[in-house]
């Protein structure tokens, strides 16, 4: 598999090199320079999720990885389930893909187990440092994908007070190889900071710096296997809307790619909150990022979206007509509010995100269309929203109430780079 560098496309690179550089030069997203489609799409739809996964990656990473790695890495890391039941009340026309029944409870566990079975294949015993920032998800999905990996340290940047608390207890109570840092300001800044941290060559070099985020090729091929679930699931994938929770649009980008290597859903939509930089952009050709709004869908508070180049690269580089395909709206935390209402009057409990999702749907499905919205986390991560809004006890998953009295270990910082690399530079 042959990949460049969007913002330096002479930069080209392996998918190996690309899994542990995570960022190319000039902090350039890594992208793959061609695109095959499957030959047998429908018959790959028959098949069960994890064998039809490994056909997919197999496809995109080609020989570079032997046919009986990827069957062992993928075997491995969707060790978990996933679910796609049909709406009640919605005649079988509307489904909702369940991606939070592994162990962090959230979409991300299948690009980041996926990412460290690629380490674990990849690395060469030298120093890593995994560093990585999240808008709630992701921290937990990476902590737990490399908790206890010999030879490999994780540090996980968060906003402070900008995440649930359940979402800080399931990744800042681990201790051990996984070092949590919150940081006082937004989401976005967050990012930035890991961003300037690989431009830092001595910083890149002493800690062996690599990336879990989305910007790392291996969690967003990952994700496309899921979008091919959508597929099995529905009776007809050719008439079919896909609804996404959208932040940081990694999730949107790998639905993009399901598309392009064949994958004929009808088109996606893109479902923001009022961190609205990507709807408004559509609307006006303009990009104008405005300063970043907290909301209920604390995941998607992110105004500065990083795979966006990744979304655009589909149309440019490889010929897909975004203006009829993809679709981007957002909806306010009073709208969540009443989808989350909505849904449970149907007898359908979502998480904040997942109801944003649902509610744009709604809004835009054809009576003779089918539609799938992605679930994207467990509704007890955002307990308090849920039970408020709702009226509602929620109990804990196990796993929540494994965490729930727990202490948070985090150290604070600033959000100016050179406090992160003073904190860094005291790491292990």
């Amino acid at each position: 598999m042959q990949l460049i560098n969007i913002k330096d496309p002479t930069e080209q690179v392996s998918f190996r090199q690309a899994v542990l550089r995570g960022l190319g030069r000039g902090q350039g997203l890594y992208f793959p320079k061609h695109f095959e489609e499957l030959a047998d799409v429908p018959g790959l739809l028959r098949q069960p999720f994890v064998p039809r996964s490994v056909a997919v990656l197999q496809h995109l990473v080609g020989e570079e990885i032997g046919a009986d790695t990827v069957e062992r890495m993928v075997t491995s890391a969707f060790d978990f389930p996933i679910a796609a039941p049909a709406l009640p009340g919605a005649d079988g026309r509307v489904r909702a893909l369940e991606l939070f029944h592994g162990p962090s409870l959230a979409f991300k566990d299948f690009g980041a187990r996926f990412m460290a079975r690629c380490l674990a294949e990849f690395h060469d015993g030298g120093p890593m440092t995994i560093l990585t920032a999240t808008s709630g998800d992701t921290g937990a999905a990476v902590a737990h994908a490399y908790f206890g990996q010999p030879g490999i340290q994780v540090v996980i940047l968060y906003p402070r007070g900008r995440i649930s608390p359940l979402q800080e207890k399931l990744f800042c109570t681990l201790g051990g190889n996984v070092r949590t840092v919150a940081v006082e300001s937004d989401f976005d800044t967050c990012q930035a900071l890991v961003k300037q941290c690989f431009d830092d060559a001595e910083l890149k070099q002493r800690l062996g710096l690599n990336s879990a985020n989305s910007i790392n090729i291996a969690r967003l091929l990952a994700q496309v296997c899921y979008y091919f679930e959508a597929g099995a699931a529905v009776r007809d994938i050719e008439n079919t809307v896909l609804s996404v929770p959208s932040g940081n649009f990694g999730n949107v980008t790998a639905g993009l790619v399901a598309r392009r290597i064949g994958l004929p859903y009808k088109r996606i939509i893109a479902a923001t909150n009022v961190n609205d930089t990507v709807p408004r952009f559509f609307a006006s050709g303009r990009w104008n990022p405005q300063p970043t709004v907290e909301t209920l869908t604390n995941a998607m508070d992110i105004s500065l979206p990083n795979n966006f180049p990744r979304v655009l690269e589909m149309g440019e580089r490889h010929g897909l007509h975004l203006a009829e395909l993809l679709a981007a709206t957002s909806l306010d935390d009073a709208e969540t509010r009443e989808a989350l209402r909505a849904l449970h009057r149907r007898g359908y409990l979502a998480d904040p995100h997942s109801a944003l999702a649902w509610a744009a749907l709604d809004r835009a499905l054809a009576a003779d269309e089918e539609g799938v919205f992605l679930c994207t986390a467990h509704p007890a991560k955002f307990l308090e929203v849920i039970e408020e809004t709702l009226g509602i006890d929620l109990p804990l998953p196990p796993e929540l109430a494994a965490v729930r009295e727990k202490g948070v270990l985090s150290s604070t910082i600033p959000g100016t780079f050179e406090a992160l690399k003073q904190e860094l530079h005291g790491a292990p």
